[in-house]
């Protein structure tokens, strides 16, 4: 199994919680991995389970050039002593970017398709024509997220105890989400950060991965910056000064949008005084 490291949850101070009345705790668990770190640890952890008890050797999935998920599962396959192929949505350009030259280096096999291609991902003639190619393999969907992975989300979500009113995330497939919206306490309320425009569709995702209904969560998608990957300065300039303050690394891609709409919505006294927000960092860092 994957090598894990217990983490802690860090409160942070600053004048916008000390104006709403409000208490920012942090799960620090980009430290719970130094490469799959994060989100990615708890969902891929019953995937690699089920791929062994499967007795495959191969592990596929699929993302974009700067995809978090690829290149933390290429680093989960190359512990595991297991092969992997990555389906990159879009053309290949070199020098790689960082994400994927680190997934090669991990003996991952990049393979290209267009982004039209890509669309059909999920298409049974699609997943056919890999099997064709590629031969056997355990395949994991975009960003990791199925049922099982909403497992591990789950279980993680049960180990965070009763101390905090709110649990907030980033949210990009809705997977994470729907994890920690089965695992919480009903009385305990879910609020998710999309990072990508046009979040709205992922309030469907996400209730089909719950295994009840449930009414204690929400999605505000007003701070995706321009849309997924977008990286505008004054984003980065949010995510230089959030760490010269706090001593915390947030990555441009999901936890810097989430942390920026978490303040910008305190500020805003979406919370009620008194509130404990709890803030899960899910890595991503390199």
């Amino acid at each position: 199994m994957l090598s894990y490291s217990e983490t802690f949850v860090q409160e942070i101070h600053d004048p916008i919680l000390d104006q709403a009345g409000a208490r920012l705790l942090i799960k620090r668990e980009d430290l719970n991995h130094p490469l799959v770190s994060g989100n990615k640890w708890w969902k891929l952890k019953y995937n690699l389970m089920e791929a062994v008890k499967l007795r495959h050797h191969t592990l596929l999935t699929f993302g974009g050039a700067y995809s978090n998920h690829i290149y933390a599962t290429a680093a989960a396959a190359y512990e595991m002593g297991l092969k992997s192929i990555g389906i990159i949505r879009g053309e290949e350009t070199l020098p790689l970017n960082t994400t994927l030259s680190f997934a090669a280096s991990k003996g991952m096999r990049l393979h290209y398709v267009s982004r039209e291609s890509y669309r059909n991902k999920t298409a049974q003639p699609f997943i056919e024509n890999l099997h064709t190619q590629f031969g056997d393999f355990y395949l994991i969907p975009e960003g990791g997220t199925n049922q099982l992975a909403v497992k591990g989300v789950t279980a993680f979500a049960q180990t965070l105890g009763t101390d905090f009113n709110y649990l907030c995330c980033a949210a990009g497939t809705g997977g994470t989400m729907a994890g920690l919206i089965n695992g919480v306490s009903p009385q305990k309320k879910v609020i998710g950060f999309p990072v990508l425009k046009g979040g709205q569709f992922l309030n469907e995702e996400i209730e089909k991965l719950l295994t009840s209904p449930r009414n204690n969560w929400q999605l505000i998608t007003d701070y995706h910056f321009g849309g997924y990957g977008k990286m505008p300065l004054k984003l980065i300039d949010f995510i230089r000064n959030f760490e010269l303050n706090h001593s915390i690394r947030l990555d441009p891609v999901y936890t810097g949008k989430a942390m920026f709409g978490l303040l910008h919505t305190i500020s805003m006294d979406f919370f009620p005084k008194g509130s404990a927000i709890l803030f899960l960092h899910t890595g991503g860092l390199r």
